[in-house]
């Protein structure tokens, strides 16, 4: 009782594959990648979301974001959704972005694009 363990953990075999895991993560750039575009994305968010009177506050560290709304706003998972884009929720409006390591700027100007489009229509 009170302690938590796993079958499958710590074998040699998983250590290995977390092991590669975590070299192919640092030769591959995805951590610089997700330190220069999650401050391209906050840059355009702010920017873009300056004049808002229903942004109260947007933040966030690498690729993990969040955008802090004035009201609720779980009704905007869906929308996002309809539009091709994964959010979530968190705290009842906090819209949380966690893209993938591999996000580029190209997609990252269709995301802030179509976010701040959604974000507008639902604070107005």
């Amino acid at each position: 009782p009170g302690m938590h363990g796993t079958t499958f953990g710590g074998n040699p075999f998983a250590c290995a594959i977390a092991l590669a895991t975590i070299n192919a993560m640092d030769e591959g750039g995805f951590m610089e990648n997700a330190s220069m575009i999650g401050e391209y994305i906050l840059g355009l968010l702010n920017d873009a979301l300056a004049d808002c009177a229903g942004v109260s506050e947007v933040r966030g560290q690498g690729l993990m974001i969040g955008i802090e709304l004035d009201r609720p706003c779980a009704m905007l998972v869906q929308q996002a959704l309809q539009q091709g884009i994964l959010i979530n929720v968190t705290a009842g409006q906090v819209i949380r972005l966690l893209p993938p390591l591999i996000l580029q700027k190209k997609e990252a100007d269709v995301l802030v694009s179509t976010l701040v489009d959604l974000i507008r229509k639902f604070v107005n």
